[in-house]
């Protein structure tokens, strides 16, 4: 049984104009120590589809439409708010997109990470190097020392002191640090990263990733991660799902998927990605927006832009089949392989 199974799930969220259909049969299977990247145009689902899976989305306006999200065997959708609070920051972890918005500004970095430390260790006792029956203090101590270890693995020193300080003496990019080792304290069995490292320098971002792949590697942790950054993916992940529109339309190993592309949105994306040698001008465009989702077009919701849409495209809306072992297209184009 795989960590998470998202099956036709599907979400709307009610504005003033009405209500958009912004998930739309959404079907995912993450296996432990697996890395899946989640990739698409801003405006694609990207980030709802990991907000519903750590249920932070309102109702309302948020509602959920059909299908399921099953953690670890159970149905999350059904669980009380309790029980879910108790899942989040203990097995399900979230590296928020807005590190502004998520760090409450009212109290020091070192009082938030050790929270979440100390209730990552209620079910974990060995989180903190402990045995379990140890006092108040003991464990309050021994989650400090954690957090300050975890900053100086996001690269942030001197680490014993600026555990000291509140959200609003750290710049943006360290926030965001922040954040990152705040979710990867308690080790949780799913990781959701939203654009982790967007706000971070080259030689940081590379050593965040490298601390996610290695808490895949030797926690069997299953990360989700979202990301519009084709080249991290192909460096860190295992697999890869495009979205397009509130669907995915391609999915399968990162070698697979990258190497022989079969969905013209994969396609698109891949060949607006620079590459050495090319001249300035030289980088295929994508033509066309996201479409209104409260509107969206018949058929394939892709099938405006796309340069290989016939008639039968806007006859329904394509679902995923497989091309190859493990390799779903949701394109009628798609020609599996022999």
């Amino acid at each position: 049984m795989a960590l998470l199974e998202i099956s036709d799930f599907a979400l709307g969220l009610t504005s003033y104009e009405g209500e958009a259909r912004v998930l739309n049969g959404v079907s995912l299977s993450i296996e432990r120590g697996e890395i899946w990247g989640l990739v698409g145009e801003t405006g694609c689902g990207k980030s709802v589809t990991g907000l519903s899976i750590s249920r932070l989305l309102p109702s309302p306006p948020a509602r959920v439409i059909t299908g399921q999200i099953r953690f670890d065997g159970e149905d999350i959708l059904r669980l009380s708010d309790d029980a879910m609070r108790k899942l989040r920051g203990r097995r399900i972890g979230m590296i928020f997109q807005d590190p502004t918005t998520n760090l409450n500004p009212a109290f020091r970095i070192g009082v938030q990470m050790i929270d979440v430390a100390l209730a990552a260790s209620r079910d974990k006792p060995q989180l903190l190097g402990l045995k379990g029956g140890e006092g108040a203090g003991v464990r309050r101590r021994a989650a400090r020392a954690l957090a300050i270890e975890m900053l100086r693995r996001v690269g942030i020193e001197p680490a014993d002191q600026r555990i000291d300080d509140f959200p609003h003496e750290f710049s943006g990019g360290m926030r965001q640090r922040v954040l990152i080792a705040m979710a990867l304290i308690g080790k949780p069995d799913l990781l959701i990263a939203d654009e982790p490292t967007t706000a971070l320098d080259v030689s940081v971002q590379a050593q965040v990733l490298k601390l996610m792949t290695a808490l895949a590697r030797e926690d069997a942790t299953a990360v989700l991660f979202i990301t519009h950054n084709l080249g991290v993916v192909a460096k860190i992940c295992s697999h890869v799902a495009v979205m397009y529109a509130g669907n995915i339309v391609e999915t399968g190993a990162v070698k697979a998927v990258f190497k022989a592309p079969q969905h013209p949105y994969t396609r698109a994306l891949m060949a607006a990605v620079p590459k050495p040698g090319v001249k300035r001008g030289g980088l295929e465009g994508l033509a066309g927006v996201v479409p209104n989702l409260q509107t969206p077009p018949p058929g394939c919701r892709f099938a405006p832009r796309c340069h290989l849409a016939v008639a039968e495209c806007t006859a329904a809306l394509p679902s995923l089949r497989s091309v190859e072992a493990g390799h779903g297209v949701a394109c009628i184009m798609a020609n599996p392989s022999s």
